[in-house]
Protein backbone atom coordinates (compact mmCIF):
# COMPACT_ATOMS: atom_id res chain seq x y z
CA UNK A 1 0.00 0.00 0.00
CA UNK A 2 0.99 3.66 -0.65
CA UNK A 3 2.53 4.99 2.45
CA UNK A 4 2.20 8.91 1.38
CA UNK A 5 -1.01 10.79 2.27
CA UNK A 6 -1.97 13.61 0.28
CA UNK A 7 -4.68 15.44 1.97
CA UNK A 8 -4.25 15.87 5.48
CA UNK A 9 -6.10 18.21 7.45
CA UNK A 10 -6.08 17.48 11.47
CA UNK A 11 -8.44 20.50 12.29
CA UNK A 12 -10.90 19.00 9.98
CA UNK A 13 -13.26 17.07 12.97
CA UNK A 14 -15.86 15.03 10.53
CA UNK A 15 -12.56 13.68 8.86
CA UNK A 16 -10.79 13.14 12.60
CA UNK A 17 -13.55 11.17 13.92
CA UNK A 18 -14.43 8.92 10.87
CA UNK A 19 -10.55 7.35 11.29
CA UNK A 20 -7.83 10.08 10.98
CA UNK A 21 -7.37 9.63 14.44
CA UNK A 22 -6.23 6.62 14.05
CA UNK A 23 -4.08 7.07 11.49
CA UNK A 24 -2.76 9.70 13.82
CA UNK A 25 -2.46 7.58 16.82
CA UNK A 26 -0.60 5.32 14.61
CA UNK A 27 2.27 7.16 13.76
CA UNK A 28 2.58 8.67 17.26
CA UNK A 29 2.95 5.18 18.46
CA UNK A 30 6.01 4.45 16.06
CA UNK A 31 7.11 7.77 16.45
CA UNK A 32 7.69 7.25 19.79
CA UNK A 33 9.26 3.54 19.47
CA UNK A 34 11.62 4.76 17.38
CA UNK A 35 12.41 8.28 19.55
CA UNK A 36 12.35 6.70 22.41
CA UNK A 37 15.82 3.70 20.79
CA UNK A 38 17.20 6.82 19.35
CA UNK A 39 17.47 8.48 23.33
CA UNK A 40 18.59 5.40 24.36
CA UNK A 41 21.32 5.14 22.21
CA UNK A 42 22.10 9.36 22.29
CA UNK A 43 22.23 8.43 26.16
CA UNK A 44 24.46 5.02 26.07
CA UNK A 45 27.96 6.99 27.20
CA UNK A 46 25.83 7.45 30.70
CA UNK A 47 25.69 4.30 31.41
CA UNK A 48 29.15 3.10 29.77
CA UNK A 49 30.98 5.15 31.93
CA UNK A 50 30.12 2.99 34.63
CA UNK A 51 31.54 0.40 33.14
CA UNK A 52 34.76 2.58 32.71
CA UNK A 53 37.01 2.08 35.83
CA UNK A 54 40.04 4.48 35.34
CA UNK A 55 42.59 1.26 36.63
CA UNK A 56 41.52 -0.12 33.47
CA UNK A 57 40.67 2.48 30.84
CA UNK A 58 42.87 5.08 32.26
CA UNK A 59 39.60 7.66 31.94
CA UNK A 60 39.61 10.56 35.00
CA UNK A 61 35.98 12.15 35.63
CA UNK A 62 37.04 14.70 33.61
CA UNK A 63 37.07 13.00 30.71
CA UNK A 64 34.13 11.08 31.17
CA UNK A 65 32.37 14.01 31.49
CA UNK A 66 33.75 15.26 28.40
CA UNK A 67 32.30 12.13 26.41
CA UNK A 68 28.85 13.03 27.58
CA UNK A 69 29.32 16.81 26.20
CA UNK A 70 30.38 15.47 22.92
CA UNK A 71 27.09 13.42 22.48
CA UNK A 72 25.04 16.34 23.67
CA UNK A 73 26.47 18.93 21.65
CA UNK A 74 26.17 16.74 18.27
CA UNK A 75 22.77 15.58 18.97
CA UNK A 76 21.71 19.48 19.48
CA UNK A 77 23.39 20.70 16.53
CA UNK A 78 21.43 17.74 14.28
CA UNK A 79 18.13 18.80 15.63
CA UNK A 80 17.92 21.70 13.13
CA UNK A 81 18.60 19.59 10.03
CA UNK A 82 16.69 16.57 11.11
CA UNK A 83 13.84 19.19 11.86
CA UNK A 84 14.20 19.91 7.73
CA UNK A 85 14.74 16.55 6.96
CA UNK A 86 10.79 14.85 7.74
CA UNK A 87 9.43 17.53 5.49
CA UNK A 88 12.05 17.07 2.63
CA UNK A 89 12.22 13.39 2.95
CA UNK A 90 9.13 12.62 4.47
CA UNK A 91 8.31 11.37 8.38
CA UNK A 92 8.13 7.87 7.99
CA UNK A 93 11.70 7.54 5.35
CA UNK A 94 13.04 9.83 7.78
CA UNK A 95 12.20 7.52 10.91
CA UNK A 96 13.10 4.07 9.08
CA UNK A 97 16.69 5.69 8.65
CA UNK A 98 17.67 7.68 11.59
CA UNK A 99 16.90 4.02 13.29
CA UNK A 100 18.93 2.17 11.15
CA UNK A 101 21.74 4.93 11.20
CA UNK A 102 22.41 4.12 14.68
CA UNK A 103 23.11 0.67 14.06
CA UNK A 104 26.73 2.38 13.59
CA UNK A 105 27.76 3.96 17.00
CA UNK A 106 25.78 1.13 18.75
CA UNK A 107 28.30 -1.72 17.15
CA UNK A 108 31.34 0.64 17.60
CA UNK A 109 30.55 1.13 21.33
CA UNK A 110 30.47 -2.57 21.53
CA UNK A 111 34.08 -2.59 20.01
CA UNK A 112 35.66 -0.12 22.15
CA UNK A 113 34.72 -1.61 25.32
CA UNK A 114 36.05 -4.95 24.37
CA UNK A 115 39.35 -2.89 23.79
CA UNK A 116 40.74 -0.96 26.88
CA UNK A 117 44.11 1.05 26.25
CA UNK A 118 42.85 2.98 23.49
CA UNK A 119 43.38 6.53 23.65
CA UNK A 120 40.49 8.71 24.08
CA UNK A 121 39.64 9.87 20.65
CA UNK A 122 38.48 7.31 19.65
CA UNK A 123 35.38 7.23 22.31
CA UNK A 124 34.74 10.52 21.54
CA UNK A 125 34.04 10.39 17.43
CA UNK A 126 31.99 7.27 18.85
CA UNK A 127 29.98 9.64 21.30
CA UNK A 128 29.76 12.38 18.67
CA UNK A 129 28.21 9.48 16.28
CA UNK A 130 25.82 8.14 19.33
CA UNK A 131 24.98 11.82 19.12
CA UNK A 132 23.39 11.58 15.75
CA UNK A 133 20.15 9.37 18.21
CA UNK A 134 19.77 12.83 19.80
CA UNK A 135 18.41 14.70 16.42
CA UNK A 136 15.26 12.10 16.63
CA UNK A 137 13.99 14.05 19.06
CA UNK A 138 13.18 17.49 16.71
CA UNK A 139 12.10 14.86 13.58
CA UNK A 140 9.71 13.45 15.59
CA UNK A 141 7.84 16.44 17.30
CA UNK A 142 7.98 18.12 13.79
CA UNK A 143 6.15 14.93 11.93
CA UNK A 144 3.93 14.76 15.03
CA UNK A 145 3.03 18.30 14.96
CA UNK A 146 1.85 18.15 11.86
CA UNK A 147 -0.79 14.80 12.58
CA UNK A 148 -2.78 16.47 15.24
CA UNK A 149 -5.23 19.33 15.69
CA UNK A 150 -4.33 22.60 17.66
CA UNK A 151 -6.27 21.04 20.56
CA UNK A 152 -4.54 18.15 21.11
CA UNK A 153 -1.40 19.32 20.25
CA UNK A 154 -0.57 19.35 23.88
CA UNK A 155 -1.53 15.97 24.65
CA UNK A 156 0.65 14.58 21.58
CA UNK A 157 3.63 16.30 21.65
CA UNK A 158 3.70 15.46 25.46
CA UNK A 159 2.94 12.16 25.12
CA UNK A 160 6.07 11.76 21.83
CA UNK A 161 8.50 13.62 23.48
CA UNK A 162 7.72 11.71 27.31
CA UNK A 163 7.77 8.35 25.15
CA UNK A 164 11.11 9.60 24.30
CA UNK A 165 12.76 10.49 26.99
CA UNK A 166 11.90 7.85 29.11
CA UNK A 167 14.79 6.27 26.25
CA UNK A 168 16.73 7.66 28.75
CA UNK A 169 16.51 5.58 31.85
CA UNK A 170 15.49 2.57 30.04
CA UNK A 171 18.98 2.06 29.06
CA UNK A 172 20.26 2.64 32.83
CA UNK A 173 18.26 0.53 33.61
CA UNK A 174 19.29 -2.03 31.06
CA UNK A 175 22.72 -1.33 32.45
CA UNK A 176 21.57 -1.94 35.85
CA UNK A 177 20.14 -5.23 35.24
CA UNK A 178 23.76 -5.87 33.15
CA UNK A 179 26.18 -4.80 35.92
CA UNK A 180 23.66 -6.76 38.67
CA UNK A 181 23.64 -9.89 36.39
CA UNK A 182 27.12 -10.13 34.24
CA UNK A 183 28.84 -7.59 36.77
CA UNK A 184 30.61 -4.20 35.12
CA UNK A 185 33.16 -6.25 32.41
CA UNK A 186 29.93 -7.53 30.83
CA UNK A 187 28.55 -4.06 28.74
CA UNK A 188 28.60 -5.75 25.67
CA UNK A 189 24.75 -6.53 26.73
CA UNK A 190 23.90 -3.20 26.50
CA UNK A 191 24.69 -2.81 22.88
CA UNK A 192 23.31 -5.87 22.55
CA UNK A 193 19.79 -5.41 23.60
CA UNK A 194 19.66 -1.84 21.15
CA UNK A 195 20.63 -3.52 18.35
CA UNK A 196 17.89 -6.04 18.06
CA UNK A 197 15.53 -2.70 19.20
CA UNK A 198 16.83 -0.55 16.46
CA UNK A 199 15.87 -2.67 14.06
CA UNK A 200 12.29 -3.67 15.31
CA UNK A 201 12.23 -0.02 15.46
CA UNK A 202 13.30 0.60 11.60
CA UNK A 203 11.21 -2.01 10.51
CA UNK A 204 8.44 -1.31 12.29
CA UNK A 205 8.63 2.38 11.46
CA UNK A 206 8.76 1.39 7.72
CA UNK A 207 5.53 -1.10 8.16
CA UNK A 208 3.24 1.75 9.99
CA UNK A 209 4.20 5.16 9.10
CA UNK A 210 3.06 8.23 6.78
CA UNK A 211 4.64 10.44 5.05
CA UNK A 212 2.50 13.58 4.40
CA UNK A 213 2.65 15.20 1.08
CA UNK A 214 1.66 18.53 2.06
CA UNK A 215 3.60 18.68 5.28
CA UNK A 216 6.78 21.33 4.43
CA UNK A 217 9.21 23.42 6.18
CA UNK A 218 11.51 24.77 3.89
CA UNK A 219 14.20 26.99 4.59
CA UNK A 220 12.18 30.45 4.40
CA UNK A 221 10.19 29.08 7.65
CA UNK A 222 13.08 28.62 9.39
CA UNK A 223 14.99 32.26 8.73
CA UNK A 224 11.85 33.46 9.39
CA UNK A 225 11.31 32.46 12.86
CA UNK A 226 14.71 34.23 14.15
CA UNK A 227 13.28 37.24 13.31
CA UNK A 228 10.58 36.33 15.93
CA UNK A 229 11.53 37.31 19.82
CA UNK A 230 9.71 34.50 21.44
CA UNK A 231 11.71 32.50 19.34
CA UNK A 232 15.22 33.47 21.58
CA UNK A 233 12.90 33.36 24.88
CA UNK A 234 11.26 30.03 23.85
CA UNK A 235 14.74 28.79 23.28
CA UNK A 236 16.29 30.03 26.66
CA UNK A 237 13.57 28.49 28.65
CA UNK A 238 14.10 25.42 26.65
CA UNK A 239 17.34 24.97 28.10
CA UNK A 240 16.38 25.78 31.64
CA UNK A 241 14.07 22.18 31.02
CA UNK A 242 15.44 20.04 28.76
CA UNK A 243 18.80 21.42 28.88
CA UNK A 244 19.08 20.22 32.33
CA UNK A 245 17.21 17.00 31.85
CA UNK A 246 19.33 15.72 29.36
CA UNK A 247 22.48 17.01 31.10
CA UNK A 248 21.64 15.76 34.74
CA UNK A 249 20.40 12.79 32.88
CA UNK A 250 24.33 11.98 31.60
CA UNK A 251 25.88 13.16 34.53
CA UNK A 252 23.49 12.36 37.77
CA UNK A 253 24.99 8.51 37.56
CA UNK A 254 28.72 9.66 37.39
CA UNK A 255 28.11 12.17 40.18
CA UNK A 256 26.93 9.48 41.91
CA UNK A 257 29.71 6.83 41.59
CA UNK A 258 32.01 9.67 42.33
CA UNK A 259 30.48 10.24 46.02
CA UNK A 260 30.28 6.37 46.46
CA UNK A 261 33.92 5.54 45.56
CA UNK A 262 34.54 8.59 47.78
CA UNK A 263 33.26 6.94 50.67
CA UNK A 264 35.66 4.10 49.86
CA UNK A 265 33.62 1.81 47.47
CA UNK A 266 34.71 0.12 45.18
CA UNK A 267 34.59 0.87 41.28
CA UNK A 268 32.16 -2.31 40.75
CA UNK A 269 29.95 -1.06 43.94
CA UNK A 270 30.28 2.37 43.13
CA UNK A 271 28.62 1.45 39.26
CA UNK A 272 25.95 -1.37 40.82
CA UNK A 273 25.19 1.58 43.92
CA UNK A 274 24.85 4.32 41.34
CA UNK A 275 23.18 2.46 38.54
CA UNK A 276 20.30 1.70 41.06
CA UNK A 277 19.24 5.14 41.50
CA UNK A 278 20.45 6.89 38.20
CA UNK A 279 17.72 5.68 36.09
CA UNK A 280 14.99 7.04 38.79
CA UNK A 281 15.64 10.43 38.06
CA UNK A 282 15.14 10.82 33.66
CA UNK A 283 12.06 8.38 34.26
CA UNK A 284 9.98 10.82 36.15
CA UNK A 285 11.35 13.21 34.21
CA UNK A 286 10.36 12.07 31.32
CA UNK A 287 6.70 10.42 32.61
CA UNK A 288 6.09 13.96 33.98
CA UNK A 289 6.63 15.75 30.43
CA UNK A 290 3.51 14.46 29.79
CA UNK A 291 1.75 15.97 32.64
CA UNK A 292 3.11 18.73 32.20
CA UNK A 293 1.55 19.24 28.83
CA UNK A 294 -1.61 18.56 29.79
CA UNK A 295 -1.31 20.59 32.64
CA UNK A 296 -0.68 23.57 29.99
CA UNK A 297 -3.16 22.75 28.38
CA UNK A 298 -5.55 23.13 30.75
CA UNK A 299 -3.68 26.56 32.71
CA UNK A 300 -0.92 27.84 30.81
CA UNK A 301 2.41 27.37 29.60
CA UNK A 302 3.36 29.95 31.01
CA UNK A 303 2.17 29.64 34.58
CA UNK A 304 3.02 25.97 34.54
CA UNK A 305 7.03 27.20 33.32
CA UNK A 306 7.13 30.11 36.01
CA UNK A 307 5.82 27.46 38.63
CA UNK A 308 8.76 24.80 37.58
CA UNK A 309 11.11 27.46 37.37
CA UNK A 310 10.16 28.67 40.64
CA UNK A 311 10.51 25.05 42.16
CA UNK A 312 14.08 23.92 40.26
CA UNK A 313 15.29 27.23 42.12
CA UNK A 314 14.67 25.64 45.46
CA UNK A 315 15.90 22.17 44.29
CA UNK A 316 19.38 23.68 42.78
CA UNK A 317 20.06 25.18 46.22
CA UNK A 318 19.39 21.87 48.11
CA UNK A 319 22.12 20.73 46.24
CA UNK A 320 24.29 23.90 46.66
CA UNK A 321 23.62 23.36 50.19
CA UNK A 322 24.39 19.55 50.44
CA UNK A 323 27.49 20.03 48.29
CA UNK A 324 28.86 22.97 50.81
CA UNK A 325 28.25 21.25 53.74
CA UNK A 326 30.15 18.40 51.80
CA UNK A 327 33.10 20.53 51.06
CA UNK A 328 33.21 22.01 54.60
CA UNK A 329 32.54 17.94 56.08
CA UNK A 330 35.89 15.88 56.69
CA UNK A 331 36.03 12.59 55.45
CA UNK A 332 33.29 10.70 52.98
CA UNK A 333 29.51 11.87 52.02
CA UNK A 334 27.49 10.97 55.56
CA UNK A 335 24.36 8.88 54.07
CA UNK A 336 21.87 12.11 54.93
CA UNK A 337 24.70 13.67 52.44
CA UNK A 338 24.20 11.42 49.76
CA UNK A 339 20.30 11.44 50.61
CA UNK A 340 19.96 15.42 49.96
CA UNK A 341 22.23 14.55 46.55
CA UNK A 342 19.72 12.37 45.46
CA UNK A 343 16.63 14.03 46.36
CA UNK A 344 17.72 17.43 44.88
CA UNK A 345 18.62 16.11 41.33
CA UNK A 346 15.18 14.14 41.34
CA UNK A 347 13.42 17.50 42.08
CA UNK A 348 15.40 18.94 39.59
CA UNK A 349 14.55 16.09 36.97
CA UNK A 350 10.94 15.80 37.83
CA UNK A 351 10.74 19.89 37.34
CA UNK A 352 12.38 19.41 34.02
CA UNK A 353 10.12 17.39 32.82
CA UNK A 354 7.08 18.79 33.95
CA UNK A 355 8.64 22.34 31.91
CA UNK A 356 9.78 20.23 28.72
CA UNK A 357 6.28 19.75 28.23
CA UNK A 358 4.67 23.34 29.11
CA UNK A 359 7.07 25.09 27.11
CA UNK A 360 6.47 23.07 24.29
CA UNK A 361 2.68 23.45 24.62
CA UNK A 362 3.78 27.87 24.61
CA UNK A 363 4.85 26.94 20.61
CA UNK A 364 1.85 26.39 18.60
CA UNK A 365 -0.25 28.62 20.74
CA UNK A 366 2.51 31.40 20.64
CA UNK A 367 2.07 31.00 16.38
CA UNK A 368 -1.82 30.20 16.62
CA UNK A 369 -1.91 33.45 18.22
CA UNK A 370 0.18 35.41 15.67
CA UNK A 371 -1.41 34.18 12.84
CA UNK A 372 -5.07 35.65 13.76
CA UNK A 373 -3.47 39.09 12.86
CA UNK A 374 -2.31 37.78 8.76
CA UNK A 375 -4.24 38.69 6.58
CA UNK A 376 -4.88 35.10 5.27
CA UNK A 377 -7.48 32.66 4.50
CA UNK A 378 -8.20 30.16 7.35
CA UNK A 379 -6.49 27.24 5.19
CA UNK A 380 -3.71 29.49 5.02
CA UNK A 381 -3.43 30.73 8.43
CA UNK A 382 -3.14 26.99 9.62
CA UNK A 383 -0.48 26.49 7.40
CA UNK A 384 1.65 29.13 8.20
CA UNK A 385 0.77 28.60 12.06
CA UNK A 386 1.81 24.96 11.85
CA UNK A 387 4.83 25.17 9.49
CA UNK A 388 5.93 27.94 11.74
CA UNK A 389 5.76 25.95 14.86
CA UNK A 390 7.11 22.90 13.70
CA UNK A 391 10.28 25.35 12.75
CA UNK A 392 10.41 26.36 16.10
CA UNK A 393 10.19 22.82 17.87
CA UNK A 394 13.44 22.25 16.34
CA UNK A 395 15.19 24.78 16.56
CA UNK A 396 14.08 25.29 20.21
CA UNK A 397 15.06 21.42 20.60
CA UNK A 398 18.38 22.35 19.53
CA UNK A 399 19.09 25.64 21.35
CA UNK A 400 18.07 23.89 24.46
CA UNK A 401 19.87 20.44 24.15
CA UNK A 402 23.32 22.74 24.44
CA UNK A 403 22.17 23.59 27.86
CA UNK A 404 22.86 19.96 28.47
CA UNK A 405 26.31 20.45 27.04
CA UNK A 406 26.92 23.55 29.14
CA UNK A 407 25.58 21.42 32.47
CA UNK A 408 28.18 18.69 31.88
CA UNK A 409 31.23 21.28 31.08
CA UNK A 410 30.30 22.98 34.54
CA UNK A 411 30.30 19.72 35.92
CA UNK A 412 33.72 18.80 34.58
CA UNK A 413 35.44 22.27 35.15
CA UNK A 414 34.14 22.07 38.86
CA UNK A 415 35.06 18.97 39.81
CA UNK A 416 38.74 19.56 37.88
CA UNK A 417 39.33 22.76 39.46
CA UNK A 418 37.78 22.00 43.41
CA UNK A 419 36.91 18.33 43.33
CA UNK A 420 33.79 19.48 43.80
CA UNK A 421 30.68 20.22 42.12
CA UNK A 422 29.71 23.06 44.46
CA UNK A 423 30.67 25.67 41.71
CA UNK A 424 28.54 24.38 39.00
CA UNK A 425 25.09 23.88 41.10
CA UNK A 426 25.90 27.75 41.97
CA UNK A 427 25.75 28.41 37.99
CA UNK A 428 22.39 26.54 37.57
CA UNK A 429 21.05 28.12 40.15
CA UNK A 430 21.22 31.79 39.55
CA UNK A 431 20.56 30.43 35.85
CA UNK A 432 16.74 28.97 36.89
CA UNK A 433 16.71 32.20 38.70
CA UNK A 434 16.85 34.28 35.65
CA UNK A 435 14.99 31.95 33.31
CA UNK A 436 11.73 32.38 35.83
CA UNK A 437 12.12 36.39 35.69
CA UNK A 438 12.20 36.03 31.85
CA UNK A 439 9.16 33.55 32.10
CA UNK A 440 7.59 36.25 34.02
CA UNK A 441 8.03 39.40 32.01
CA UNK A 442 7.59 37.26 28.62
CA UNK A 443 3.99 35.12 29.27
CA UNK A 444 3.01 35.36 32.76
CA UNK A 445 2.59 39.59 33.33
CA UNK A 446 -1.09 40.68 33.15
CA UNK A 447 -2.24 42.97 30.18
CA UNK A 448 -1.97 45.85 32.33
CA UNK A 449 1.81 45.72 32.28
CA UNK A 450 2.25 45.19 28.42
CA UNK A 451 5.02 46.00 26.53
CA UNK A 452 4.99 48.14 23.60
CA UNK A 453 5.34 45.81 20.68
CA UNK A 454 4.08 46.55 17.54
CA UNK A 455 3.47 42.86 15.86
CA UNK A 456 1.72 41.55 19.44
CA UNK A 457 -1.73 43.17 19.64
CA UNK A 458 -3.76 43.03 22.95
CA UNK A 459 -5.52 40.13 22.00
CA UNK A 460 -2.71 38.18 21.27
CA UNK A 461 -1.20 38.76 24.68
CA UNK A 462 -4.13 37.60 26.55
CA UNK A 463 -3.85 34.36 24.24
CA UNK A 464 -0.09 33.61 25.38
CA UNK A 465 -0.45 34.38 28.36
CA UNK A 466 -3.64 32.59 29.48
CA UNK A 467 -3.92 30.18 26.49
CA UNK A 468 -0.72 29.39 25.61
Amino acid sequence: MSHTITEWDPEDTVAWEAGNKKIARRNLIWSVAAEHIGFSVWSIWSVMVLFMPESVYGFSAGDKFLLGATATLVGACLRIPYTLATATFGGRNWTVFSAFVLLIPTVFTMWLLANPGLPLWPYLLCAALAGFGGGNFASSMTNINAFYPQRLKGWALGINAGGGNIGVPMVQLVGLLVIATAGNRQPYWVCAVYLMALAAAGIGAALYMNNLEQHKIDVTSMVAILRVRDTWVISLLYIGTFGSFIGFAFAFGQVLQINFIAGGQTAAEAALHAAQIAFIGPLLGSVSRVYGGKLSDRIGGGRVTLAVFAGMILAAGVLVGISTLDDTTSGPATATMMTGYVVGFIALFLLSGIGNGSVYKMIPSIFEARSRSLELSEAERQHWSRAMSGALIGFAGAIGALGGVGINLALRQSYLSSASATSAFWIFAVFYVVASAVTWIMYVRRPATLRSNAEETPAQHNLLTHGA
